[in-house]
């Protein structure tokens, strides 16, 4: 078995069709199939069920899909490490990202530790939450941002900054009267939300604001991706929420944002850690992402 198997059985396994996963690796679909077939004889098990418009994983095929990403990620960290001590680091701090994190604080945070300890080389990963807490639990990361509070055992959620919610608002709309703008209010128009299967613990924030509004509200659309949330916005879908670190990046588009007249309105973002000891780097990490999430941001923007 080669690492070529492992990254053509991961990219079947993730498109669950042949001819995508054989655009994604820049191979013909053929030799694709026939490698996946000789992965499975050298196994002796199924991975895959063919069927007529694509493939399924086997229950055996699913836990290769996971055992084989985890091969390839423990190869990029050990490359990793070994570029960071032949370039003098003292060591590298994996982190995870999960949901809308960084934006704003994220390159203030990595642009802190560059300059204070230059020595730790910082390596980021992006992941799906539970895979980021699969991986915390099995030494893969040593720490992650997410904005999740419920964790299983074995891993500490650590509140690290909170991001004040605004209202993401079309020009020359009613809700423009309020400086501060009611929840009550906002749940009178139509809403463009997160998808809660793209962002699952950012949506879950939402949902316990918007349970404090006496009205059910009514989702116009759902969005996988804040600029996505902008563009419908602007072009008058519905009425978005965003936080005050994304409103600097946001201001070339013609849009008002408002803060929410509420005070539980805030976005939570978490450091997240397996249970034990820290190390040295990862406790001075955590101090200056505090440092940083202690900005002063501007949330507001006036027409």
């Amino acid at each position: 078995m080669k690492l070529r198997h492992l990254r053509c059985f991961i990219a079947v396994g993730e498109e669950l069709h042949f001819g995508r996963a054989a655009r994604r690796l820049h191979v013909e679909q053929s030799p694709l199939s026939r490698t996946i077939r000789q992965l499975e004889a050298d196994l002796g098990v199924t991975l895959l069920e063919r069927m007529p418009r694509g493939v399924c994983l086997t229950p055996a095929g699913q836990v290769f899909l996971e055992e084989a990403r985890h091969v390839l990620l423990t190869l990029e960290q050990a490359r990793t490490k070994a570029r960071a001590v032949a370039a003098g680091h003292q060591g590298t701090l994996r982190i995870a990202l999960t949901g809308f994190v960084g934006q704003v604080r994220l390159p203030a945070l990595l642009a802190l530790c560059r300059e204070e300890a230059p020595e730790v080389g910082v390596r980021l990963f992006e992941a799906p939450l539970p895979q980021v807490v699969g991986g915390l639990g099995s030494d893969l990361y040593d720490a992650a941002l997410a904005m999740a509070s419920v964790m299983e055992s074995g891993v500490v959620a650590m509140p690290l900054w909170q991001d004040p919610l605004v209202v993401v608002i079309p020009a020359r709309h009613p809700l423009l009267e309020h400086k501060r703008v009611p929840l009550e209010e906002v749940v009178r128009y139509p809403l463009v939300l997160f998808d809660p299967q793209a962002c699952e613990e950012c949506s879950r924030q939402f949902e316990r604001l918007l349970r404090l509004a006496e009205m059910l509200p009514i989702v116009a659309e759902y969005v996988t991706t804040h600029s996505l949330m902008l563009a419908l916005v602007a072009a008058g879908y519905g009425i978005g929420f965003s936080s005050a670190a994304h409103v600097p990046t946001c201001r070339q588009m013609e849009l008002i944002f408002r803060p929410l007249d509420e005070e539980s309105a805030v976005l939570t973002t978490y450091l997240l850690h397996p249970e034990g000891t820290l190390s040295g780097s990862l406790r001075h990490f955590i101090d200056r992402a505090q440092r940083v999430g202690h900005m002063t941001l501007d949330t507001q923007r006036t027409p």
